[in-house]
């Protein structure tokens, strides 16, 4: 069984797959020292900690240098956000997946909104189609396995009609030959539920406040679990404020306050 197939199999246990999101090896070791199975890229956090906004804005050549370092640095399987492909045409997306599965990562994201000027949109959907069924159908033909999990923005994006919207991007975009169905932001239990049981495929939820716990999800049948870029944040904000805390007290000693 390659690596590919063993993460494909993570998707199908009753528990969900709960992935650790990094940015570096040393978020990466982390999480392997605590048991988690796999792990994930979060774009955003990985742009962030070089200095750029998410959407893109970091080079690939960069994205791919931190992605290799981090698997120099862990055993466990990684996929990689991979935004809407860093690539103007179906060749040169191609080209960087075919470079991601060349160093050991197992899966893809692969988005179908697109950051313009800062703000964000959503692309066509059969627009959107057919180039992920371009995409595809190259990758076979070159003969590379990866998991790609599409990721849909309705709900991330605030459409009207958000269920309705994300139904009809599934029913369009598993015909492609996908792996799995990934919709960040969405949070009801009877939404998840409904998505969920529009499709075969495994479905994958993010972290968000209002997200109903692990064994809720798992009654509701989805199968991966991501945090995004949330702990990322979090560590940030608290460095932060232990920063603002050395300056106001003029001492170091908070940091040594568990």
């Amino acid at each position: 069984m390659t690596n590919v197939q063993a993460f494909r199999e993570l998707h199908q246990n009753d528990e969900p797959l709960v992935l650790g999101n990094v940015w570096n090896p040393q978020s990466a070791k982390v999480y392997e020292k605590l048991g988690y199975e796999a792990l994930a890229t979060s774009s955003s956090a990985v742009a962030h900690s070089l200095g750029y906004e998410d959407g893109e804005n970091m080079t690939f050549s960069e994205y791919l240098y931190i992605v290799d370092r981090i698997l120099k640095t862990i055993s466990i399987p990684l996929t990689v956000d991979l935004e809407g492909g860093y690539g103007k045409n179906t060749d040169e997306i191609v080209l960087n997946i075919s470079k991601l599965a060349e160093i050991g990562v197992v899966g893809i994201n692969i988005e179908d909104s697109f950051v313009v000027d800062g703000i964000r949109q959503i692309e066509d959907k059969e627009v959107f189609t057919e180039k992920l069924k371009s995409i595809i159908l190259e990758l076979r033909e070159k003969d590379i396995d990866i998991f790609i999990n599409l990721r849909t923005d309705p709900f991330l994006l605030g459409l009207e009609n958000p269920v309705e919207e994300t139904l009809e991007r599934i029913k369009l975009f598993e015909e492609t030959g996908i792996d799995g169905i990934f919709v960040p932001c969405i949070t009801a239990e009877n939404d998840i539920e409904i998505i969920v049981k529009s499709t075969k495929l495994p479905v994958n939820v993010m972290a968000m406040p209002e997200l109903p716990d692990f064994n809720i999800l798992r009654n509701l049948d989805v199968k991966r679990i991501s945090s995004g870029n949330f702990a990322n944040g979090y560590i940030y904000q608290k460095l932060e404020e232990k920063g603002k805390e050395i300056i106001n007290s003029k001492s170091f000693s908070t940091l040594f306050v568990s």
